[in-house]
């Protein structure tokens, strides 16, 4: 928790990163710390403020405890987060 901040207002969600993220953040997970609350959406500006800002994609694609979400998905104290990288191909 942040300094002065009062218990119940923050919670820790960890992140993984695969493939390119990994490459970008020079990583493969990231324990941030959000307000309650917060989505998924907030959880990618944490990241871009993580070293990342002007080399992840437009578009991220990310799984909440192994299911797919959206940006609005509201994250809880303990929750995984992980990066799925762009897959190409055809």
């Amino acid at each position: 928790m942040a300094a002065g901040e009062a218990p119940g207002t923050g919670m820790r969600v960890k992140s993984l990163f695969f493939a390119i993220y990994r490459d970008i953040l020079g990583r493969d997970e990231l324990e941030i710390e959000l307000p309650e609350g917060s989505n998924v959406g907030a959880l990618i500006e944490a990241v871009r403020a993580h070293g990342a800002a002007d080399k992840l994609p437009g578009h991220v694609v990310v799984a909440v405890n192994q299911d797919y979400a959206s940006l609005e998905t509201v994250l809880v104290d303990g929750d995984e987060v992980a990066f799925i990288p762009p897959i190409a191909g055809g």
